[in-house]
Parts: C-alpha cells; sequence; structure tokens
C-alpha cells in the first residue's frame, strides 16, 4: 500500500480550499490558474460585460466608468497605498457618475450591485501572476484572488498545515510593500491568511500583523446560526472560507464594514460585524435595545458604521447622537471624517431643538446636558444654596422643558437615537427630557463597555430595551481583542507612634479651643479621613520611590514598550506627586492631567492660611504654572497626551484625578497605578485603560493598587475564578457581567509558569536522551547522523511547524516568568525550585537561539524581545513599598560624596544621624543599595562577569538585612565597600590588561589573557561607525568575533554585547 502523506503541500490545501468553494458556492466561476500570463486588479472586459448589460451603460459609458476606475486605483508608490485605497473605495461604493451627452444629466453608474449581491458575477483565480514594480521585471503570485465583476476584491494566500499562518500574513504585507506589487492592492478590500491548523484572519492593506484579525463564528450574543456549521464542516479554515466568502456576506462586509480612519483603514471585528448584524435585524422592527460590548472591543467605530447604514436606509432617516462629556462628542465628530459625512455638533439646547426641528442635518451630535431644563442655559434653573444645588420634581422638570419648546415644534425625519455610555446616562431628569423632546416612540440604542449594575440593569433595560448584542470581557480576551489583566495589592505602611498621637492630640486642642464640640466633631472626622492621610508627604515619597524601582525593574516599563498612568485622589495630591517626581529620575518624564486651570487664579472659596506658601490652592496653583510653562492647561494636556502616546521614552507618566479614564480621551497604557478610591463603572472603565492590544511584547495590563480596593472585594475577586459570589467593592456588578476580568497576580502568575512550563517540556518529550544540544538539532532541525546533504534543507523545512511552536512557547515562558521573577517564593515555588527554573528558563532561551542558528530561522521572531535574555540574569527582589523613599538626580557616588566628612571619611555616620529625614535605617540602607542596583544594571552589558560578581555580593548583604544578622552599621560599611570596588577596581590585572574594554574581555574569557588580547585587536579593527545599531555593520563584527582563534561559540554573543556597551570601542 502507498504510504499517504500526513502533512499536504501547500498546493493541496489550495486545491481542496478551490473546490470547495466551487462546489459550496455555486454563484463562483473559476476563472482558472493564470500562473502563465501578466494580471491586473481589473479585468476590463469582465468589468465591461457586468456595465453594459446589469447597469444599461453603452459602450462609451462603460469605457468611461472604467477609465475613472484605473484612475483612481493607480499607484506606484506604498506611501500612496492608503490615498489610492480610500479614492478607490468610495468609488466602488458609491459609483462614478457618467455623461449621457450633452445637455443630458449623469448617470449614476454602480461597480458593484450592493443592493443585490447574486446579480454580480464573483470568480476566483488561481496563481494570479503579477509583475512588481522592479526593472528586473519580476513577479509576485497571490495564491486566490476572489473577482466581482473583473474587479479584485481579495487577495488570499494559503499555508501547509505545518507552516504558521503569520507566514501568510508577511507574504501579504510583503506585497504591499514598494518595489512588489502594490498597484494590485488599490482594489481588494480584504486580504485572508489561513491555514488546516490555526483557521482564516484577515486584514487590509497596512494592517500590521499584530492586528489580524481571525474570523470567528458565532461571536458574542446573540449570533445568528451559519449556514455553515461547525457540524458540517469541522475544518476550520474551510468552514470560515464559506463564512466570510459566501457572497451575500462579503458584499454586506465590504460594503457596510470598512472605514479609513485617522489615515488608517479598518475592518471590522467579528464582534462588531455580528452586531451590526444584529442591530439591523432590530431596526427594522424598530426594537430599542442595548448593545454592550467589553471597553477597548471597538464600540465607537461599531457605532459609527451602524449610523452610516441607517442613514442610507432611507432619505428622511437621521441619527442623534448622544454623550455625557465634550471629549467624547468630538471623538464620535471625528470618527465620521473618512466616511464621507460630517456630523452636526449643537452647541446649545436652543440649537438642538431648532435642528430636530428642521431636516437640515442626518447624523446629529449632542451632549445630553443640551436636553437640560430650559434649553437656553442647563444651569438657569438651578437654584444655588450655597454650594448646593436644588433638585427639581421629575414632573417639574418636564414642565419646564414643554414650557421650552417652540409651538410648533415637531421633530423631523425618523430618528434614531444612539446614547453612549448609556450606563451613565440611562436615568434622571435629563434622560426623560430627552424622551419628552423627541417622543417616546423613537428607536433609541444604548451603548456601554461596562457591566450593567444590578441596581440600574432592570431600569436600564426598561429605558432601552433588552440586549441587542454583547460581547464580554472573558470571551473578548479569548479573542485576543483585549488583553488580560494582572492585579497585585501594594500597602503602604503609614502609622503614627503613640508619642506623636499625644503631641498631635494636644495640639489639636489648643487649635480648636474656641469651636463648638459639634464643630470639633466634624473636624476630628475630616482629620481622620484616609484621604488626608494618604496625601501625607512621606507616603507619596514612598510611592514614588515605588513606581522609580518599576520603570527600572520592570520589563515593559524598563525596555521602552509600556508606560504608565497614576490616578491621584484630588489635584492637590497630583501636584505633590508631580513634585516628589521632579526630584528623581523622571524628571521631565512626568505630567499632571486634570481639569485644573492655574489661569483661573487661586480660588478664593478654598480660602488661605496665615502662610500662602503653604496654602493648597497657591501650592496648586504655582506647582501648576511651573509645570506648564507658557502653554494653556487646554494645550498642555493636549502635548501631554501627544507625548505619552507618540514618545513614551520622554513621557513615562501621566498623573490623572478625573481626565483620561474613563472614555475615548484614555490613551493606551500598560500599567495603572491606583491611589484614588473608586467603585462600580469608574473602577472598571479605569483598570480597562491598560487592557488595550498595542505590540505582541505587551501581554497583559496590570493594575497596582496602592488604595486595598480589591481587598473589600476579595469575594468578588474568588467568584471571577471560583465562581463563588460574596460580594464587595465589585459587588453591584452581575458576577457573570464580569466572569475572569481580573485575577490574582501572584496565584494566577504561578499557574501560567507552570503551564508554560508543561507546554514546553510536552514539546520536547520526544527528544532522544541524554537530550543534549545535538538531539535537540536532531529532533527540532533534522537527524544530523542520517539526513543527507542535499535533503536537508527539505527536512528542516518540514519541521519549521515544530520549531515555531517551540519557539513561541519560549517567548510565553520567557514572558511569564519574568512576570514573577522576582516573587517566585512569594508565589508558592520554594527557592530550590525557583533556582532550577531559572536556569530552566535560561537554558530553553540559549536553546532556542541555538536552534535559530542551527536551522536559518535567526530572524523569524521578531516580536520576541531580546532585551528580555539579558534580566533572566539579573532579576532582583523588588523592595518594600513601606522602605522606599525620594531618589534625586545624583549618582549614588555623588550621595556618598556628600556625606563624607574628615571624622567620617566613608559617610556612614552621616547617613545614620541622617536617617530620620529619609524614613528610617531600612530607608537609609535601602537608599543606597538600590542606587548601587541602578548602577549594576546600567553597567552590567560592559562586563556581565565582573557586575554579576558585584551583584551577589549586594544579594548577600540586602539578604543579611533581611534577615537582621548583622548591626546595622556593619551591613552599611559593606555597601560602601562596594560602592569602593565599583569606584576603583582592586582587582590585580596582566600588566597588558589595562582599559576597560581589555578588562572586560579578560574577566569574561576565562581570564584567558592571550584570548583576550587577540579579541580586543579583532574588535578594534572591525567595528565600524554605527556598528552598536542591528544591520550589516553588526554582522560583521560579530563574524570578525566569531573567526577569533580559541573564541568559544557560547561566548560571542557575550562579548559583542561587551563590545557595544564599551565606549572604547
Amino acid at each position: 500500500m502507498t504510504y499517504q502523506r500526513i502533512i499536504k503541500p501547500e498546493r493541496d490545501t489550495q486545491n481542496r480550499a478551490i473546490d470547495l468553494l466551487l462546489s459550496v458556492l455555486p454563484k463562483y466561476r473559476y476563472i482558472g490558474n493564470l500562473e502563465d500570463v501578466e494580471n491586473s486588479n481589473i479585468r476590463e472586459d469582465e468589468l465591461r460585460q457586468f456595465l453594459t448589460s446589469q447597469q444599461g451603460c453603452t459602450a462609451q459609458q462603460a469605457g468611461e466608468a472604467i477609465r475613472s476606475l484605473k484612475q483612481a486605483a493607480a499607484c506606484s508608490t506604498y506611501a500612496n497605498l492608503f490615498d489610492k485605497s480610500l479614492a478607490t473605495y468610495k468609488l466602488l461604493r458609491d459609483g462614478e457618475n457618467v455623461s449621457q451627452g450633452y445637455g443630458m444629466p449623469n448617470k449614476l453608474v454602480q461597480y458593484i450591485d450592493w443592493k443585490n449581491p447574486l446579480n454580480n458575477d464573483f470568480a476566483i483565480a488561481e496563481e494570479v501572476t503579477v509583475r512588481r514594480v522592479t526593472e528586473d521585471l519580476k513577479h509576485r503570485r497571490p495564491d486566490i484572488v476572489v473577482y466581482v465583476n473583473g474587479i479584485a476584491l481579495v487577495v488570499l494566500e494559503l499555508k501547509k498545515i505545518s507552516v504558521s499562518v503569520a507566514d501568510a500574513i508577511r507574504q501579504n504585507r510583503r506585497n504591499q510593500e514598494d518595489g512588489e506589487i502594490l498597484h494590485f492592492f488599490t482594489t481588494p478590500q480584504l486580504l485572508l491568511a489561513g491555514n488546516e491548523s490555526e483557521g482564516v484572519k484577515y486584514g487590509v492593506i497596512k494592517t500590521p500583523e499584530e492586528f489580524w484579525l481571525k474570523w470567528k463564528e458565532p461571536t458574542g450574543e446573540p449570533c445568528e446560526p451559519s449556514q455553515f456549521s461547525q457540524a458540517d464542516y469541522p475544518n476550520e479554515m474551510m468552514r470560515s472560507l464559506l463564512q466570510m466568502l459566501e457572497p451575500n456576506r462579503l458584499l454586506e462586509f465590504i460594503h457596510d464594514c470598512i472605514i479609513f480612519d485617522g489615515g488608517i483603514k479598518k475592518a471590522a471585528r467579528p464582534n462588531q460585524y455580528f452586531a451590526l448584524a444584529a442591530a439591523k435585524r432590530r431596526f427594522a422592527k424598530k426594537d430599542s435595545g442595548i448593545i454592550w460590548h467589553s471597553q477597548g472591543s471597538g464600540k465607537s467605530l461599531t457605532m459609527v458604521w451602524l449610523a452610516q447604514w441607517i442613514k442610507e436606509q432611507g432619505d428622511d432617516a437621521r441619527i442623534v447622537i448622544v454623550t455625557d462629556r465634550d471629549e467624547l462628542d468630538k471623538q464620535i465628530e471625528n470618527g465620521f471624517k473618512d466616511t464621507g459625512e460630517k456630523p452636526f455638533r449643537v452647541k446649545s439646547g436652543d440649537q438642538l431643538i431648532k435642528t430636530l426641528n428642521k431636516s437640515e442635518h442626518s447624523i446629529i451630535c449632542t451632549l445630553i446636558h443640551k436636553f437640560g431644563l430650559g434649553l437656553q442655559d442647563e444651569e438657569e434653573d438651578k437654584i444655588v444654596i450655597g454650594e448646593k444645588k436644588s433638585k427639581l420634581s421629575v414632573e417639574e422638570a418636564m414642565e419646564k422643558v414643554a414650557d421650552a419648546l417652540p409651538s410648533d415644534f415637531s421633530p423631523k425625519g425618523k430618528i434614531v437615537v444612539f446614547v453612549d455610555e448609556c450606563h451613565r446616562t440611562q436615568g434622571g431628569i435629563l434622560h426623560k427630557a430627552m424622551r419628552k423632546i423627541m417622543g417616546n416612540d423613537v428607536m433609541m440604542i444604548g451603548f456601554t463597555g461596562t457591566p450593567l449594575l444590578k441596581k440600574n440593569k432592570m431600569t436600564s433595560i426598561e429605558q432601552f430595551g433588552s440586549f441587542i448584542h454583547t460581547y464580554k470581557f472573558d470571551e473578548a480576551v479569548a479573542d485576543h481583542v483585549i488583553l488580560d489583566l494582572r492585579y497585585e495589592a501594594r500597602n503602604v505602611e503609614q502609622k503614627i507612634d503613640e508619642d506623636d498621637k499625644t503631641r498631635i492630640d494636644r495640639i489639636f486642642e489648643v487649635k480648636t479651643t474656641n469651636m463648638t464640640p459639634r464643630a470639633k466633631e466634624a473636624l476630628q472626622k475630616k482629620w481622620a479621613t484616609l484621604q488626608n492621610i494618604y496625601s501625607s508627604d512621606e507616603r507619596v515619597k514612598r510611592i514614588v520611590r515605588d513606581i522609580c524601582e518599576d520603570m527600572i525593574l520592570l520589563p515593559p516599563l524598563a525596555q521602552g514598550y509600556g508606560n504608565a498612568m497614576l490616578v491621584a485622589g484630588e489635584i492637590y495630591q497630583a501636584y505633590k506627586y508631580w513634585q516628589c517626581f521632579e526630584g528623581t529620575e523622571l524628571k521631565g518624564k512626568t505630567a499632571v492631567v486634570s481639569s485644573y486651570d492655574p489661569q483661573n487664579g487661586v480660588s478664593i472659596t478654598q480660602g488661605h492660611s496665615t502662610d500662602a506658601d503653604n496654602d493648597e490652592e497657591t501650592f496648586k496653583n504655582n506647582m501648576a504654572k511651573k509645570m506648564m510653562g507658557d502653554k494653556s492647561a487646554i494645550q498642555f494636556e493636549e502635548w501631554a497626551k501627544t507625548e505619552f502616546v507618540d514618545h513614551p521614552g520622554s513621557m513615562k507618566l501621566l498623573i490623572v484625578v478625573d481626565k483620561l479614564l474613563t472614555g475615548f480621551d484614555a490613551p493606551k497604557a500598560t500599567y495603572l497605578y491606583i491611589d484614588k478610591h473608586m467603585e462600580d463603572h469608574n473602577l472598571f472603565q479605569a483598570i480597562c485603560r491598560v487592557n488595550r492590544v498595542e505590540s505582541d511584547q505587551k501581554e497583559f495590563g496590570y493594575i497596582i493598587d496602592y488604595k486595598d480596593l480589591f481587598n473589600e472585594i476579595k469575594g468578588a475577586v474568588e467568584d471571577y475564578t471560583s465562581g463563588q459570589y460574596t460580594g464587595g467593592a465589585f459587588s453591584a456588578f452581575n458576577s457573570e457581567d464580569v466572569a475572569g476580568l481580573l485575577k490574582n497576580r501572584l496565584e494566577q502568575g504561578r499557574k501560567d509558569l507552570d503551564e508554560a512550563l508543561e507546554l514546553i517540556e510536552g514539546l520536547c518529550q520526544y527528544v532522544k536522551q541524554p537530550k543534549a544540544a545535538d538531539q535537540y538539532f536532531d529532533y527540532f532541525v533534522f537527524d544530523q547522523a542520517t539526513t543527507p546533504v542535499e535533503e536537508q534543507q527539505a527536512a528542516s523545512l518540514e519541521n519549521a511547524c515544530k520549531r515555531e511552536k517551540f519557539y513561541n512557547a519560549v517567548l510565553t515562558l520567557t514572558n511569564r516568568y519574568l512576570a514573577i521573577a522576582t516573587q517566585m517564593v512569594e508565589s508558592g515555588y520554594t527557592a530550590e525550585e525557583a533556582k532550577t527554573i531559572h536556569q530552566k528558563v535560561t537554558d530553553y532561551d540559549e536553546l532556542r537561539k541555538a536552534i535559530m542558528l542551527r536551522s536559518g530561522d535567526s530572524t523569524d521572531l521578531k516580536q520576541y524581545n531580546a532585551m528580555m535574555r539579558q534580566l533572566l540574569d539579573q532579576y532582583v527582589q523588588a523592595p518594600k513599598s513601606n522602605v522606599l523613599e525620594k531618589l534625586d538626580d545624583f549618582s549614588f557616588l555623588d550621595v556618598i560624596d556628600a556625606n563624607k566628612t574628615e571624622d567620617d571619611p566613608d559617610g556612614i555616620n552621616t547617613i545614620i544621624d541622617g536617617e530620620n529625614e529619609v524614613g528610617g535605617q531600612p530607608a537609609a540602607a535601602e537608599t543606597i543599595a538600590s542606587n548601587v542596583r541602578k548602577y549594576i544594571i546600567r553597567k552590567r552589558d560592559a562586563n556581565p562577569d565582573y557586575y554579576d560578581k558585584l551583584s551577589e555580593k549586594l544579594n548577600k548583604i540586602l539578604e543579611d538585612m533581611k534577615q537582621h544578622t548583622q548591626e546595622y552599621k556593619e551591613q552599611l560599611r559593606k555597601l560602601v565597600e562596594i560602592l569602593r570596588e565599583i569606584r576603583g577596581s582592586k582587582k590585580e590585572y596582566p600588566s597588558d590588561i589595562n582599559t576597560d574594554g581589555k578588562k572586560a574581555l579578560y574577566d569574561n574569557l576565562g581570564e584567558d589573557e592571550t584570548l583576550a588580547l587577540r579579541t580586543y585587536l579583532a574588535i578594534k579593527e572591525n567595528a565600524e561607525v554605527g556598528f552598536r545599531e542591528p544591520g550589516l555593520r553588526q554582522k560583521a563584527l560579530r563574524k570578525a568575533i566569531e573567526r577569533v582563534e580559541g573564541m568559544p561559540a557560547d561566548k560571542v554573543e557575550m562579548v559583542l554585547k561587551i563590545a557595544i556597551n564599551n565606549p572604547e570601542f
């Protein structure tokens, strides 16, 4: 019997896909294999046939329409691809006006019959040869192209089951580059990539690899059953192709779910498509409801697509989009810019009424406050008594609304109202006023990204109707639409000594002598609030020190691919934070974003102390002016947000109070530090600031909680993992609505790490003993003993999928290890287990590198963060928050120098005497240790062996400090000894080893003087200007190092790093 291969070639996958499409979707015809002819994205004869037969064009009109389309689609540079794709899409979607002769009105010609999809000509071609934009006349050949009326609308690249779908994505992206076949990609509206092991992913032109979307049906609830079910079509890739390319679905998706948003072409995610489909069904019945899509899953674009679709359903269709904040109002307006629609933003309640009373504008944006009392000035009917505003009854309010309406008022058109963040605006007078003005029978669609509170859930359903579509947090995480969250609670101990308590009580009595008992009690309550305690100077300093350490120790922050936001409880506290950060290495890299405007001057209502410099209002005003410089508050906020998003290295941290947390105005962040009491929706939305997908490097969003918010919701947190619900700060949420939102960071971290270890060991279980490097090469590349030379490449290719799984498993293992590397014991491992895991991770990382070199895959996994390898040998236990204190701009050597005296040459007694100023003995020692650690980390790559030994010494001292095994002064002396060693090494070197570079090579090459000098000479001779940046010069230097006589292969990368990090080369 002839052996049947398990892994079929790519050609077989392609053949079966085409056969399936042609047999199951009879509307498609087969053009053929076009590898022997040059092709275009417009097949003119087929398009001309459609225009004349289906659109009633004359030959001349058809020619005119084709010329217009070809002109719009002509593109020669990647820089113009977006604009050309936009122009082409508009023609395809809206049609073109062609001449009917002198004195006759133009005729609108549609290139595609969108209203009657089956009237179009659907065709499939394979191996579509297209000439590249190069002088050598070479070609590229997309696997499959779907033509509709002779216009290429879909390009599909397929791979065999053992080749990653990422390769197909990269192939699609490569073909769009300059010098390739980018001119072919102006008409295609969907680009597909697939294999039979991973399914189908899709994107559009210029979509970055990490943002390609996986098709999944069903997605969210409710979702109509697919005519191509899993039971009938168990092969995921084949099923997805049928679901996406079915003629009605394909044209509906292209017509309704493509947008050109701020210079980026985007296609709807599956959750957005199915929400639109559900909303369309409800619109036909004028059935109001709620679309709840988890924060970060794209509900703003869903709103834009749905508004555009509704507007096209009839000439009198109108959409009123209601928000509760000006930032959201502006953002929604911007979302329509490239759709050909310009929403009209009303500026006042009076203008809103006049706009509704006319038919002039089809899409209207307004704040809900414009429906407010009197409709002239939202504040004029609110009676002010002191600082409190009285509330009118609903009946009184509605009477005022009715009195304010013109006698001839009648909203024009078939109005559909979108209410954004409906969980905030679903109740109250303003909502009822909106109903009063637009009529109780108007269709209303509420949008929210937050679970509905139990106390409001029934009210919301009463106001809007049932859910139109839901897409919850856990499903969005599983679909990689948003990221999972990791939570960590940090406790900054703050206590007052008994003696100090007595002193405070005496001062309090003196200061309140003339107060009544009731006034004293009120003041005592205010004094005792956590907010005042948490705003103390020492606590602020400790948290600042904590965050500064994180900027060094946490990989996303240290390596520059993550940034952070700090939520402060009040504006005064925010500026205290900012002032403190200005005394650290983060000086100039933080900013406060709040509603405070220093140009308004000091608030008189807040009162003044006798010492104006210590007054809170004066302090805020002075700090804000100092921070903003010559910018206005609005200009500074825009500048800070832009820097935070576009230049995270320059703006590392935003300190926010009441902005950037709950809506469109919020930039993406990796870490969220919370030092403000929040609950319910505000808390849910705030923590979702860090769940946005940004790059392959960002695996989780991190929440660092200083307010102990989640200790209050221990039951709810357990509910997300164990199903038991007991209440707490999130008790107002239905537990099923927020399933999977939070996980205990260390418990989940250990589980994730154990799973990663199990996965990688499972992948390696069939590697033969003794499982040395050669056996791994045999398994993952090719059998070195039995594979003939001429078959080695083919054998290596056959193992490519296996290697890719291994590479990805190593990357996952590394990420998950680093996430808890400094807290392995706290995560439940013994010290010995932690050491073993560290060795395993290091070995697997080195093995991954070796296999990549052996197989030639060394540049394949671009998303892997090389800097993480450095951290594997440097991780240290994070300092506790209660010993943190303010850093300054000086190096630790400068700190020690400043403390030296003639009687105290080491500066130790000075440090001890001044320890009360820095938070006690531990804080003083930690200040020095922290600075030593920073210096070692910064310098380590210049001489790994030397600084690793110093790091070991430092770890021993810190461990002794932790165990209190030595006197404090003796511990300080040992720290200073390390400082002396850094400042001037006591180590004896051979006479020829006389520079820092030579010493580094000598230390790290086994103290082999001959090898060190030979290597030094090779680096000097081959290190050209620019070698520190990845590229040809760096590769040339690496090869020169490899050629050094006696150079161990496992030392090459380390030597290259030494060269890169030593200024003498």
